[in-house]
C-alpha cells in the first residue's frame, strides 16, 4: 500500500503529540502480532503480501535508517545486514531481498525482531520531542499505521490458505447494522425493509477546491490543492450489502459480459471468480475463522472490476474520488468501524461515510496538477506508484482511528482483492 510524504510544518505542541502517536502505534503492532506463533509470522503467502514478522520489522527499519541513523550522531545500526532484509522498494537505500522472497526468512526469528523494536523504541524516545523532526515522526507514525493494515490483511490471507481454518482471534460476537439496496433495474430482487432503504447525499455541483487544505499531515499525493468541476450527483450513504452481492450473484451477475469491463471479463472468467474473496458457501473466512456470514455487513474484498460491475447491475456507478471527496468534506474521518484496539477487523455496517471497507472511485490514481515528488529517499514512498491503479477512499475496519481524512487517496491495481475493500453507489441528478 504504497503512499506518499507531504511535507508539512507541525507545530513544537504537536511534536508531543506525535511522541504519543509514536508510542501508541508501535505498541498497538505489536499488541496485534501477539496471538501468532513465529511459524504463523513468517508466511507470505502471495508476492502482494508480506509476513507478519518482515512488517514488524520493515517498520522498525524505517525508525532506524530515517531517524536514529540519521539524526542521532554515532548511532550504529542493531545489525548491518538487516536493512538488505528489511528495505521494501527504496532505490536509494541500496540493494534489498525480491519481495517474492520475504517468505523464505526463516532467521531472524519473531522474538530477534521483537527484541530490535524494543531496542529502536528506547532509542526513538531522545528524538521524540524534537519539533525539527516532527514532520518525519510524523510520516514515521502513518507510513506504520499503513503497515498495521497491512499486516492484518496480509495475515488473513496467508492463514485462509490453510485447509484447517485457523482463527487468529476467538470468535466474539459483533452487532451489525444494514439494509438493502432499493435503487436501480434490480430492486425487485432484493428483500423489501424499509427501515435500511438506501439513503442519498446529494450534491449541487460546481466548482470545488479539492486535495489536501495544507492544515497538519497529509501524503504528498493528497495535493497541491487544485479546482475541480462536479456536476450535479448523489452518493449512497451506505455501502452495498453481503445480501445485495448475493442478489448480484444469484441473478448471474458473474455470467453476464454485458456487465462487464472487457478487462474485468478477462479477468473474472481466467480465474474462475465466481464470489468475493474468502467466499465459501453461506460463510467467510474472517480473522475468527470461517464464520456465517451476515448479509446485512457490507461486502467486501472485491476488485475494482466486481464493484464496477455491481455498479452496472444496480443501475448506477461508481463515483469518481472528487465526488467522494466533496461529500466527505462534511463528514467526520475518525467516526464508523475503525481500528481501535488488538482485535478482529470485521466490518459491521451503518452509515458512516468512513470506516468499514475503502471503498473504489472510477478515478484514476494519478498525480494532481502541480505534483512534485519530494527531494531523497522519501520521495519514492509514492509517486512512482502513479500507474495502472484506481483510487479508494475511506477507510477500513484494519485501517487505525485517525489515519484516514477526506482527502486521503489509497489505491491498488484493479484486480486485487486482499484488502477490505467495497463499494458505495453514485448517481447523476
Amino acid at each position: 500500500m504504497p503512499r506518499g510524504e507531504r511535507q508539512n510544518s507541525i507545530s513544537g505542541a504537536d511534536a508531543a503529540t506525535f511522541g504519543d502517536s509514536f508510542r501508541a502505534t508501535r505498541a498497538l503492532t505489536e499488541a496485534l502480532v501477539r496471538p501468532l506463533s513465529d511459524a504463523d509470522s513468517s508466511l507470505q503467502s502471495m508476492e502482494d503480501a508480506s509476513p507478519a514478522k518482515w512488517h514488524l520489522a520493515h517498520t522498525t527499519w524505517f525508525w532506524e535508517t530515517f531517524l536514529l541513523r540519521d539524526h542521532v550522531p554515532g548511532y550504529r545500526l542493531w545489525r548491518e545486514d538487516w536493512p538488505f532484509l528489511f528495505n521494501s522498494y527504496y532505490e536509494a537505500e541500496g540493494a534489498r531481498m525480491a519481495r517474492g522472497q520475504r517468505g523464505m526468512l526463516s532467521r531472524p526469528t519473531l522474538a530477534e525482531v521483537l527484541e530490535w523494536r524494543a531496542a529502536v523504541n528506547d532509542a526513538m524516545t531522545a528524538l521524540l520531542d524534537d519539533p525539527a523532526l516532527s514532520g518525519l515522526i510524523a510520516l514515521g507514525v502513518a507510513h506504520e499505521q499503513q503497515h498495521i493494515e497491512l499486516l492484518m490483511t496480509d495475515i488473513k490471507h496467508a492463514l485462509f490458505q490453510n485447509p484447517l481454518g485457523p482463527a487468529m482471534y476467538e470468535a466474539v460476537a459483533s452487532l451489525r447494522e444494514g439494509g438493502d439496496l432499493r435503487q436501480g433495474r434490480h430492486a425487485a430482487d432484493v428483500q423489501d425493509n424499509p427501515q435500511t432503504t438506501l439513503g442519498w447525499h446529494h450534491h449541487p455541483g460546481g466548482i470545488a477546491l479539492m486535495g489536501h487544505d495544507g492544515d497538519g499531515f497529509a501524503f504528498d499525493n493528497e495535493g497541491p490543492r487544485h479546482r475541480v468541476l462536479i456536476e450535479p450527483f448523489a452518493l449512497a450513504d451506505r455501502l452495498v450489502t453481503i445480501g445485495e452481492w448475493d442478489g448480484f450473484i444469484a441473478d448471474g451477475g458473474y455470467r453476464d459480459a454485458r456487465l462487464w469491463l472487457s478487462d474485468g471479463w478477462g479477468f473474472v472468467q481466467a480465474q474462475g471468480i465466481a464470489a468475493p474473496l474468502y467466499w465459501r458457501d453461506d460463510q467467510h473466512f474472517t480473522h475468527q475463522g470461517w464464520q456465517p456470514r451476515d448479509t446485512n455487513a457490507p461486502v467486501s474484498h472485491i476488485s475494482y472490476y466486481e464493484a464496477d460491475a455491481f455498479a452496472t447491475w444496480a443501475g448506477h456507478r461508481l463515483p469518481t474520488e472528487f465526488e467522494w471527496e466533496a461529500i466527505a468534506a462534511s463528514h467526520d474521518p475518525a467516526a464508523g468501524n475503525q481500528l481501535d484496539t488488538a482485535s478482529p477487523p470485521l466490518p459491521r455496517g451503518g452509515q458512516h461515510l468512513f470506516g468499514d471497507c475503502w471503498q473504489f472511485t472510477r478515478s484514476a490514481y494519478l498525480p494532481y496538477p502541480g505534483f512534485r515528488t519530494a527531494k531523497g529517499a522519501v520521495g519514492e514512498y509514492n509517486g512512482k506508484f502513479m500507474s495502472g491503479q484506481v483510487v479508494l477512499r475511506g477507510a477500513s475496519c484494519a485501517t487505525v482511528r485517525g489515519h484516514s481524512r477526506p482527502s486521503y487517496r489509497n489505491f491498488f491495481y484493479p484486480q486485487q482483492r486482499w484488502q477490505f475493500t467495497g463499494l458505495r453507489l453514485a448517481k447523476d441528478v
